[in-house]
């Protein structure tokens, strides 16, 4: 917390220094970087369609392409662009991936006083640990990969079994779990909260009894992945009491940030642990030389895209996610969305954390709970005015979806200030919603072959690939 400026500072020296002999550093000229400003200049922010040609010799098995020597390991993740992505893991970037997990526990272990938890069953809901072998490299889902460095002193103490987890087919595998966990003495859950939810459902089902009730001493969660808000209701009925929460903010490209404190907002920035990071002021998105901050010059309450650079070879890379500092003393932030997954169809760039805002907020003032939900543009095609169209899955559905709407409308329209010009303007229609059946969602990503693992439903896309899929599973 007290050295992030200087150790960021460091990181970004060490890893070019380190990378200098590698294709990629040459190609870069990291002999002439001695400083950020140099380092702007050698090295372009680039997605992964442009880091694509480094990671195809990687794949065919070449050395220092990106980095020293060759990755230990290729995450296997999916894009919504560039369709199934690697992104390399090294022998010194593997540690950022295991010990910041263990940190986030031993920041909660130190402020809660809770440590019984170690003593009980710990479920980790991950993709398959079975890995392929590409270029000569162990190729896997980044949970399967870390599942192989759980260390020793949790093994004992860990769920589902190696067989189990192994199951590919999500819903054979969810029956497993729930066969395997449903007589221990569970006191930790992780996982993604849409599949953590799917595993309490399937729990609840099969015992009749509430999370909290069948597994006294269940302690603590751990999720990461998605914005928890739009689930937390759900999820707190499911469990039937109050349970301390940790959040993660991991990705294949590295462990990013951990809630570090239950008494503070925010995720405390990883700064420290073999990654150099840059900020790209949202307005700036997308342009051909945009503005890139340090960590030193960032400001609380701004909407960031993330770059990062790190010990296993990835160079300004964009890893597609919006973040907010809420706190600089020490860097603690939010993430607020993906920078792909926005609606600015009409010019109003609305973005994740303004429409899980406006559905909470409105789902608790009507009573409402929400199972799921995304967003499209629907684009008035002859007369009428366009607006914006929600796919929304509930627990039961209200009787007045109108006002609940007009509230989620309302909510909106205080948070983006661009919405709301365009509806006063009479551009755009206020909001309409399309009730989706029970289980809509889970049968829609079960039909695209996404059904579990790591795989999350996009909140907001300013396409319809996926909202008119979503006409198959409205209510009648």
């Amino acid at each position: 917390m007290e050295s992030a400026v200087e150790d960021q500072e460091k990181i970004m020296k060490m890893l070019v220094k380190s990378a200098r002999q590698t294709d990629f550093g040459k190609d870069h000229g990291f002999d002439k970087i001695e400083s950020y400003e140099n380092f702007k200049r050698q090295i372009p922010v680039r997605d992964y369609e442009q880091i694509k040609p480094y990671i195809n010799k990687v794949k065919e098995g070449r050395e220092n392409v990106l980095w020293q020597g060759k990755p230990i390991y290729l995450a296997k993740t999916s894009g919504t662009t560039s369709g199934v992505k690697y992104i390399p893991i090294s022998k010194q970037s593997i540690s950022n991936h295991i010990e910041t997990a263990r940190n986030a526990l031993l920041c909660y272990m130190a402020e809660s006083g809770n440590s019984l938890f170690a003593n009980g069953k710990m479920i980790f809901l991950s993709g398959s640990p079975e890995l392929e072998r590409i270029g000569g490299i162990p190729t896997g889902r980044l949970s399967g990969i870390v599942n192989h460095h759980i260390p020793k002193y949790l093994r004992g103490n860990q769920l589902p079994s190696y067989e189990t987890n192994c199951i590919e087919d999500w819903e054979t595998k969810l029956d497993a779990i729930v066969k395997e966990t449903i007589s221990q003495d569970m006191t930790l859950i992780s996982g993604i909260p849409p599949w953590m939810q799917m595993y309490f459902d399937r729990i609840m089902e099969v015992s009749g009894k509430k999370v909290g009730e069948l597994f006294k001493n269940l302690s603590v969660l751990v999720y990461g992945g998605v914005n928890f808000e739009p689930y937390k209701n759900r999820i707190e009925e499911s469990l039937g009491r109050k349970i301390d929460s940790i959040e993660l903010f991991p990705a294949s490209e590295g462990f990013f940030a951990f809630r570090d404190s239950q008494k503070t907002e925010g995720l405390l920035l990883n700064t420290d642990s073999g990654i150099f990071f840059e900020f790209i002021p949202a307005g700036e998105i997308g342009k051909p030389n945009p503005q890139r901050l340090q960590l030193k010059d960032v400001q609380v309450n701004e909407n960031y895209a993330m770059i990062v650079s790190n010990n296993a070879g990835l160079w300004a890379y964009d890893v597609g996610d919006m973040i907010k500092f809420v706190s600089v003393k020490p860097y603690r932030l939010i993430v607020t969305g993906r920078t792909k997954h926005f609606i600015s169809a009409f010019g109003e760039h609305v973005i994740g954390e303004e429409v899980e805002f406006a559905l909470t907020h409105a789902a608790e003032k009507l009573h409402t709970n929400v199972i799921e939900f995304t967003v499209a543009p629907m684009v008035a095609q002859t007369e009428g005015r366009s607006y914006h169209e929600w796919f929304i899955e509930f627990e039961d559905v209200p009787e007045n979806i109108n006002a609940l709407a007009a509230e989620i409308d309302h909510n909106l329209r205080e948070k983006n200030i661009y919405y709301d010009d365009l509806i006063s303007g009479n551009i755009l229609d206020p909001l309409k919603i399309v009730p989706i059946r029970k289980n809509g969602f889970i049968d829609y990503m079960k039909s695209i072959g996404k059904l579990g693992g790591q795989n999350k439903l996009p909140r907001l896309s300013n396409e319809r690939i996926i909202a008119n899929a979503l006409y198959n599973y409205k209510t009648n």
